[in-house]
């Protein structure tokens, strides 16, 4: 009995040597133990990522938020009335009293032009950058004769004389300069409102003229409207199609646009080019489900708006998360060319020596983040890459003894970093892409295992 154990033992420790099925099992063991760090650099990543994120929006709130306006309007107001019965206990008569309330009407323009003109850049914080603008809109267009007849209210009980102008803006920090609006040719300096209750449109701050006067409005008159908005904002810039006819024009130097909304700008005039991008839109009030005029409070409409988002497509964390997805395939097909090669050359690897080429597999990603934070995307990855598979080709030679082999595994490696890195650049492709290059690496292996003598096992 004393005898049966190290005989038992020396005859796994020869089946585990010479057993396919054996070095199959330890190598798809090994590929599941090295999840456990490729999680751990998924999890760096995502945190690094969240604190980017911060980093934005701290440097955005400090620079300006995004850009939505809504108007401009005309708040309008008029008289309604109520009766209310008071009974007189010495005359045993009922009393009534009619009591005044002023409410308000919000007009939209006929027609509203929207000229947009959007400079941006980059700002830095320690590693990280967002990209901002800074936009000049030009707003002009008319509002036509009003009549709220067919709301029911009576020219008599509109106040005329105390008719505003009203704009609406996500962005009331980001403005960079005294807006006044030319109606008809009279100018009218706009003032914040100090008191939002009463123009409620979801969280949305105000701005107001100062009365207008008789000879600029008036139930007979075409009110005619100019004014500017420079703001400095970030993500994007939007309006609500408020005219009856609604047209924006919107020029940038930013080349990677994502035109967002309800509305798309016209194919026939929009212009995308690594300079920038020129679009245009036109909205008719056929196109949107709302009127043009309101009762008591402004409505909440910013599910109508419309624009451009100002946003970079891939950054270096989307793309080092991309990359690390990959990393299962890496290590699989690393640690399967390595099995052939045992395999087809009887040559002994012992699992120690496949998970320390494993680990190194997975340091790539962690030098491709802390690389990609003080440099490109592109030079990190090079860099990585260039490390881990010259480590790996360096150790190859020595555990293999053969310099074909690692030459072999350093080629395979660089083909394999090298597919992956074009799979992470392509957008619309990279699903194609990535399919062709696993069927033809699937073809490879399996014309190779045929000469492989399953059998000895």
């Amino acid at each position: 009995m004393e005898h049966s154990s190290p005989q038992n033992s020396n005859k796994f420790g020869n089946w585990f040597k010479t057993s396919i099925t054996a070095r199959m099992l330890m190598v798809g063991f090994l590929v599941l133990i090295l999840l456990i760090p490729l999680a751990f650099i998924d999890n760096l990543i995502l945190e690094r990522s969240h604190r980017q994120d911060e980093v934005v929006d701290e440097i955005n709130d400090k620079w300006g938020s995004d850009v939505l306006v809504y108007g401009p309007m005309v708040k309008l107001p008029y008289k309604t009335y109520s009766e209310t019965k008071t009974y007189h206990e010495p005359t045993k008569t009922y009393i009534k009293e009619i009591q005044t309330h002023i409410n308000y009407a919000y007009i939209f323009p006929e027609e509203l032009a929207v000229d947009t003109k959007v400079t941006s850049k980059s700002l830095k914080r320690n590693n990280y950058e967002s990209a901002v603008f800074t936009t000049n809109m030009s707003f002009s267009g008319q509002f036509s004769q009003i009549d709220l007849l067919k709301k029911d209210i009576k020219n008599e009980d509109i106040i005329w004389d105390k008719a505003k102008l009203l704009i609406k803006t996500s962005n009331l920090k980001g403005i960079k300069n005294e807006i006044i609006a030319s109606i008809n040719d009279h100018p009218y300096p706009f003032e914040t409102i100090a008191d939002n209750s009463n123009e409620y449109s979801g969280s949305l701050d105000g701005l107001e003229t100062s009365f207008l006067t008789e000879k600029d409005f008036s139930k007979e008159l075409i009110t005619s409207f100019k004014l500017e908005m420079t703001f400095n904002g970030s993500e994007s810039i939007k309006i609500i199609p408020v005219g009856k006819t609604t047209k924006m024009s919107m020029t940038s130097n930013w080349a990677n646009p994502s035109f967002t909304g309800n509305y798309l700008p016209d194919d026939e005039t929009k212009e995308i080019t690594p300079q920038g991008f020129k679009a245009n839109w036109k909205i008719l009030h056929i196109n949107r489900p709302f009127s043009q005029e309101y009762l008591n409070k402004v409505p909440v409409l910013k599910k109508f708006a419309f624009g451009t988002d100002f946003i970079v497509l891939v950054d270096q964390y989307q793309k080092s998360q991309r990359s690390s997805k990959y990393g299962f395939l890496v290590i699989g097909l690393t640690f399967l060319i390595f099995f052939l090669i045992q395999t087809l050359s009887k040559i002994s690897i012992h699992p120690f020596q496949y998970l320390m080429i494993g680990l190194a597999l997975t340091m790539f990603y962690t030098l491709l983040i802390s690389i990609s934070e003080h440099s490109t995307f592109l030079k990190a990855y090079f860099i990585a890459g260039i490390s881990v598979i010259g480590l790996i080709t360096l150790y190859s030679k020595t555990i293999l003894k053969s310099t074909k082999f690692s030459i072999f595994i350093g080629l395979s490696l660089t083909l394999l970093y090298t597919f992956i890195y074009v799979i992470i650049q392509l957008e619309n492709y990279a699903l194609l892409v990535g399919s062709i290059g696993l069927f033809l690496i699937l073809a490879t292996v399996m014309f190779i295992s045929i000469k492989i003598d399953w059998n000895h096992d």
